[in-house]
């Protein structure tokens, strides 16, 4: 069993606001996974919510963020009490 869990932070728009840029809002939240909620007259009427995502597989989902820097595989000089000899 696979679960995915979001970050889904809500963002309060006016209606007249999201008619206005409808189409790139339900890009938006598509792709960040967010959820807009749509007011009228400062009363919310309607809340989009993207729809569920096929499970993501780990494997690889952070290829590109990390980044390394100097060397990962040389030794740091720290004497460890493993490689310490009698």
């Amino acid at each position: 069993m696979t679960m995915v869990f979001f970050n889904m932070k809500e963002q309060m728009i006016g209606a007249g606001e999201f008619k206005t840029h409808c189409l790139r809002l339900l890009d938006e939240v598509n792709k960040k996974h967010k959820v807009l909620v749509i007011t009228k007259r400062g009363r919310a009427i309607a809340r989009l919510t993207p729809t569920a995502q096929q499970a993501v597989s780990l494997y690889g989902c952070l290829k590109g963020v990390a980044v390394i820097q100097g060397d990962i595989v040389g030794s740091t000089g720290e004497v460890w009490e493993a490689d310490a000899h009698d």
